[in-house]
């Protein structure tokens, strides 16, 4: 093992902080020597504008790729859900965290008595389109607002907008210990790709970070979110295309869930697998393909045509 120092590239949220100190920590348990090193992102920067209008998914991970590529840090540690399907070129994985929570999680304003009345109007906040076509298909009457921020700003502008209740990542909250007690887990609503797994990458060719990397990786998590991923990438999806899907490994079975629902939440196309999972390493894009022959196809192009 390398005695070189790995520099590890992160945002500056507490939550990005959370997750590089957890693979800094990591690595310090194997015997490698690191050290964390910030970065600001445009995602961090602009916070007003919806990120499905930012145009591109790595948004929050384009800077320190540049970091990366500019041999300014060794290693970078991103929600892999912020990652886009392909890679940057001359950027690779390095290691796949074990996963934690996958759900999404409503959080109220006061209680949740408006869900037991879907009759009664209530206003949400959440900047996912993913999020916001789920909810919207479960309660069309419902009012969705833009939030934006990280997790602190996010829970500030609850407390202060007329809102009933916002819609969080359960993992982002629980890391960080922001969870609180008026909150629901929301285990009806898919999560997105690869949600609740940390991915870190690294220079190609860098053989050190790949070898000090290598104790840290979880193969589960890593054949769980490439199936997930490769189904966004077979529906041509990015942050702007509400996408959901979860890969599940439950004894020697594999067991996949995802679907594609218009912005309004009105159209539905889903689609479920359960395989044995050394056969299911297609899984992704055979489920992606799936959707597409029975009428996704016409959702998918009307969403990418209104996108241009």
């Amino acid at each position: 093992m390398t005695h070189k120092k790995i520099r590890i590239g992160t945002r500056e949220s507490q939550l990005a902080l959370w997750q590089a100190t957890l693979v800094h920590d990591l690595l310090a348990g194997h015997g490698v020597e690191a050290e964390l090193v910030p970065i600001k992102s445009d995602g961090d920067i602009d916070l007003k504008t919806p990120l499905y209008e930012m145009g591109v998914q790595g948004i929050f991970t384009r800077s320190l790729d540049a970091a990366l590529l500019q041999q300014r840090i060794d290693i970078a540690v991103h929600s892999m859900k912020d990652v886009p399907t392909q890679l940057p070129a001359g950027i690779v994985q390095a290691a796949v965290l074990r996963r934690g929570p996958v759900h999404d999680l409503l959080v109220f304003k006061t209680d949740g008595q408006f869900l037991s009345h879907p009759e009664r109007g209530a206003r949400i906040a959440t900047s996912s389109i993913r999020r916001k076509a789920q909810w919207l298909h479960r309660y069309p009457g419902h009012q969705i607002d833009n939030l934006r921020g990280n997790v602190n700003t996010r829970l500030r502008k609850l407390a202060e907008e007329p809102w009933d209740g916002a819609i969080f990542a359960l993992a982002g909250l629980e890391r960080i210990n922001l969870r609180p007690a008026g909150s629901l887990i929301l285990d009806w609503m898919l999560p997105a790709p690869a949600q609740g797994a940390i991915l870190v990458v690294c220079r190609q060719g860098d053989g050190l970070a790949l070898e000090a990397c290598q104790p840290i990786h979880d193969a589960d998590t890593e054949l769980c979110t490439r199936i997930e991923r490769d189904f966004l990438r077979g529906l041509s999806g990015g942050c702007s295309t509400p996408i959901s899907a979860l890969a599940e490994i439950e004894r020697d079975e594999l067991i996949f869930r995802g679907h594609i629902l218009s912005v309004d939440g009105v159209q539905k196309f889903e689609v479920e697998k359960i395989l044995p999972v050394e056969m299911a390493h297609q899984t992704g894009l055979a489920a992606a393909g799936e959707l597409l022959s029975t009428g996704a196809k016409h959702l998918v192009e009307r969403m990418q045509h209104a996108g241009k």
